[in-house]
């Protein structure tokens, strides 16, 4: 690729979809806004790749070049500044915060999840340096004056990926794509009301009802979810789907990467089958994350989008260059495939002493049944993301939760308060 592979989500369709990425980090006391000001500008400079600013070449390409201007913190308001805006120093990036609640916002185009949430700890790392005057024992976090890692902003190659034929595919079940909510939630203004909820468990809760049925945390929350619309669901759809983003950085060699780098993994389960045995569930559906997860598995799909940032290179045009990514959209189109719902798992983070001043953390981000879990030392939180008012959805999935004698806590919902890029 001719450009940095960050710049390749730029060109994506915005209209509805911003591909903003918002961390809320909940934290135990009142955030102090000159202190998180201080933290968000010593964290960003560990982070070079994220300061920066998207600019055109003469090509229509656009480009990314280092943003040395000041990181923007701004109170929560209904409005937020638009990212690369004036407004937030032309940064793809910007902080806002209100009462305990810290939201670091990000362009997906940068990270996804995998990539954002080192940015994330280390900010609130130095912001507890800083506001308590310790030095917190937290080693697995990247300190601000930390070196890259090899890896960190290694990019991903076609000759990264084994030249061998799969030895595996998932055929579908043709599962409901919950079209009527999201036709509402993208134009209906009287329907359109992006808002998520939280949920938080103790992780031994979880974990001990993973072992005792044969799950992982992922499949724990893919069958909980498909049991969840079971109840809500018309009759007339057969079958649930479950998907997830699998993140093969690892078995590319380049597990420290930044890069937003995805393959989906799908797992589609029969109506009479979630009435059934928990442990074969769970069987069942570790074994086809781990099928799929195999870099063999998924090299097709990594070739292909591959194939589309570097065809996107011979096309001269700003609009050109736009038109045929949304063209070849992997997500898009007749084969496509796409789950009822999402289900992402960024794995457990490990806070070390600065966990002792966070309340929780969760990711918000654009789209409907969209499930976002992650961890934190004994504690596991979930975000569930709307388009629409998703009630039902919500009291479906405490119901399965009490059913299952799993100790929960929830709050919301919450607008998601996104904003998008200027363009």
């Amino acid at each position: 690729m001719k450009y940095s592979f960050d710049t390749y989500r730029l060109y994506q369709n915005e209209k509805i979809f911003y591909y903003t990425l918002r961390t809320k980090v909940t934290m135990k006391d009142e955030v102090d806004f000159d202190v998180l000001k201080s933290a968000a500008n010593v964290a960003i400079k560990r982070y070079p790749y994220l300061a920066v600013s998207v600019i055109t070449q003469e090509d229509g390409a656009y480009d990314l070049i280092p943003n040395d201007r000041e990181v923007v913190v701004v109170p929560t308001t209904d409005k937020l500044p638009k990212l690369s805006s004036e407004a937030v120093n032309k940064h793809l990036l910007f902080l806002d915060y209100d009462g305990k609640n810290i939201y670091l916002n990000i362009s997906h185009s940068l990270c996804g999840g995998h990539g954002t949430l080192p940015w994330v700890m280390t900010t609130i790392y130095e912001y507890v340096k800083e506001k308590y005057g310790i030095e917190p024992d937290a080693p697995a976090i990247r300190k601000p004056d930390s070196p890259l890692l090899e890896n960190e902003i290694t990019e991903p190659t076609l000759d990264m990926i084994p030249d061998e034929p799969p030895i595996y595919k998932y055929e579908g079940k043709n599962p409901p794509m919950m079209i009527r909510d999201y036709m509402n939630g993208m134009f209906n203004p009287f329907k359109r009301k992006p808002n998520y909820v939280e949920f938080a468990f103790r992780q031994k809760d979880i974990m001990e009802f993973a072992h005792k049925n044969d799950h992982s945390v992922v499949s724990v929350f893919f069958i909980l979810m498909a049991k969840a619309l079971d109840k809500v669901l018309p009759k007339k759809y057969k079958v649930i789907g479950a998907e997830t983003a699998n993140c093969p950085l690892k078995e590319m060699g380049i597990d420290d990467a930044h890069v937003d780098l995805l393959t989906h993994i799908f797992v589609d389960y029969d109506r009479d089958q979630l009435k059934g045995d928990m442990e074969f569930l769970g069987t069942m559906t570790r074994g086809q994350i781990m099928l799929q997860k195999d870099i063999l598995n998924c090299q097709e799909e990594i070739r292909q989008l591959l194939k589309i940032y570097e065809d996107t290179d011979n096309i001269t045009g700003n609009k050109q260059k736009a038109k045929y990514i949304d063209e070849n959209n992997l997500n898009r189109g007749k084969d496509a495939r796409h789950g009822t719902f999402l289900c992402n798992y960024t794995g457990r983070a490990d806070w070390g002493e600065v966990g002792k001043y966070v309340e929780s953390y969760v990711f918000i981000i654009e789209g409907h049944l969209t499930l976002e879990v992650s961890s934190m030392d004994n504690r596991i939180f979930l975000s569930i993301n709307y388009l629409i008012d998703g009630k039902k959805y919500t009291k479906a999935f405490m119901k399965v939760l009490e059913e299952e004698s799993i100790p929960f806590r929830v709050r919301g919902p919450f607008p998601k308060n996104l904003t998008c890029r200027e363009t």
